[in-house]
C-alpha cells in the first residue's frame, strides 16, 4: 500500500486475482479506512486473470467503501481481467479506468462532490 494525500494506492503483484488475493485487498482497504484514508485506487496491471469469486469479492469491497463514504477505483486492468468483469457485468457498478491519472481524477471528483453535498 502506498498512501497519498487523497487516496491509498494498492498494487497487488500476483498474476491471478483469486479469492485469497481478494481477501487481502479487502483487508488492505479496511486498514486504509482505519488509518483515516477512505479513498482507494487498486492497480491491477500485474493480474492476468481473475476468478469469478474474486470479482464478486471486489464488488463487495467496492460496496463497503461507498457505504462508508469513500471512493474506490480499479485501474490498469489487463484485457483478460476487464473482459471477465464485463462478462459478469461488474463493469457497470465498479469504477474502472485505463490509467492511474483517470483513477486519481475520479477520486478527486468524488471528494469534491461529497464536500459540496455535505455543505448543503
Amino acid at each position: 500500500m502506498n498512501t497519498k494525500p487523497n487516496y491509498t494506492l494498492i498494487m497487488p503483484e500476483k498474476a491471478i486475482l483469486d479469492a485469497n488475493l481478494a481477501e487481502t485487498l479487502r483487508q488492505n482497504v479496511e486498514e486504509s479506512f482505519e488509518a483515516g484514508q477512505p479513498n482507494i485506487i487498486i492497480n491491477l496491471s500485474h493480474c492476468n486473470s481473475i476468478e469469478k469469486g474474486a470479482a464478486t469479492a471486489l464488488l463487495d469491497t467496492h460496496q463497503f467503501v461507498y457505504d462508508h463514504g469513500g471512493s474506490m477505483v480499479l485501474t490498469m486492468l489487463t484485457d483478460e481481467v476487464l473482459n471477465a468483469m464485463k462478462k459478469e457485468q461488474f463493469h457497470l457498478t465498479l469504477n474502472i479506468t485505463p490509467t492511474l491519472i483517470e483513477a486519481v481524477d475520479i477520486i478527486s471528483m468524488e471528494i469534491l462532490e461529497r464536500d459540496l453535498y455535505n455543505e448543503s
